[in-house]
């Protein structure tokens, strides 16, 4: 579109000069330009500088560094963590730190590219199952799998684009009787789905070795830089493992403060998740009214897909005219045949936000 944002992120932005009702975007919580946690990173610049300049390990180490751990850990509920420096790296960290776990790899259709390239760089065998369809994995570990061998399972917790929740209990069924693991790049369920904002995992309330789960604090958790927790030992020996881990410059000084402030106000203000899963059921209520098939869950992704003569391209437009901000998602990973319109609700929105963004798809259709 060629449209750039001129304020901070939010529940109204303003691109090239206009104010409009943004719906777009990973900001759910509202975090992002949170006072506290741009606070936190001014006075972190302010007193220590951008960076330490050399990798954690030697004289990297820093107390901010070990104060966003302090608070990973308590919200995460982990014994230990491993903070670096983007979300994207978390699968291929644990693919490349855990090779001896699994043999062959059964990857969603539809994964992130995140989780493709952490499995085609293990160099072992890969085998795509139908997007979500355990029924189909189920075959695929029949047919592909051979004996003796360990099959890790790759998916995103909640996808980018259509907002679909993987089907975990199903998963941890299936590769229950072949000793296997399932790894979840869940960026976009932390801070937002469970009961304690810790994701997928959470929201199935599944506690089992044989799942790990890595994420990004950039997303609903409103800072930056990706996370991997769990025992002391089994973080311990990721970080060992991870040639990643060690060859990555860490997140820099004022990032890392302002995300752990970031992680204190989600873990000690339940009532932003509470008023983001009110804002979704009462946008998914409002478009379903409006003829769209949603699913009853509190995933802040709603998936408009291409149906008959809908022209999402026009809706878009139209809606961006009106001073309402969507996306238009064509071929991200996890985009419907045909596209999609994606909304992102916050916890930010304010009621007549969501009534106006009905409103205005309804009369567009």
């Amino acid at each position: 579109m060629g449209i750039r944002m001129e304020s901070a992120v939010g529940a109204r932005v303003v691109f090239d000069g206009r104010e409009y009702d943004y719906f777009s975007g990973t900001g759910y919580l509202g975090l992002q330009n949170h006072p506290d946690v741009l606070n936190a990173g001014e006075e972190a610049f302010r007193q220590y500088g951008f960076t330490t300049a050399t990798s954690r390990g030697s004289f990297g180490e820093h107390p901010l560094y070990d104060r966003l751990e302090r608070e990973a850990c308590t919200f995460f509920d982990a014994e230990q963590v491993i903070y670096f420096p983007s979300g994207y790296m978390g699968i291929s960290i644990l693919t490349q730190a855990t090779g001896g776990l699994y043999d062959h790899i059964f990857i969603d259709s539809s994964a992130h590219h995140s989780l493709w390239d952490a499995a085609q760089a293990t160099n072992k065998p890969i085998t795509p199952f139908h997007h979500l369809r355990c029924e189909h994995l189920a075959d695929c570990l029949k047919t592909d799998l051979h004996p003796h061998e360990r099959p890790l399972v790759l998916s995103d917790g909640v996808f980018p684009i259509s907002g679909q929740i993987a089907p975990l209990p199903d998963y941890m069924a299936t590769i229950a009787p072949f000793n296997g693991v399932v790894y979840l790049d869940d960026a976009h369920a932390l801070g937002v789905l469970g009961e304690n904002g810790r994701g997928t995992p959470d929201f199935f309330h599944i506690d089992d070795e044989s799942c790990r789960t890595c994420g990004t604090l950039a997303k609903g958790l409103g800072g930056y830089g990706g996370i991997i927790w769990g025992k002391k030992g089994w973080v311990e020996n990721i970080d060992r493992n991870s040639r990643i881990c060690a060859g990555a410059s860490p997140p820099p000084l004022p990032v890392a403060a302002a995300s752990a402030r970031a992680l204190e106000i989600a873990r000690k203000t339940p009532e932003l998740r509470r008023q983001l899963w009110l804002n979704v059921a009462k946008a998914k209520a409002g478009l379903r009214s409006a003829g769209w098939d949603l699913e009853d869950n509190p995933v802040p992704i709603i998936c408009l897909e291409a149906s008959g003569q809908i022209s999402l391209q026009r809706i878009r437009d139209g809606l961006f005219k009106q001073g309402i901000a969507v996306t238009l998602a064509l071929s991200y990973p996890s985009t419907p045949p045909g596209g999609a319109l994606r909304i992102a609700i916050f916890a930010t929105h304010t009621i007549e936000q969501i009534e106006r963004l009905v409103y205005s798809i309804t009369e567009l259709l």
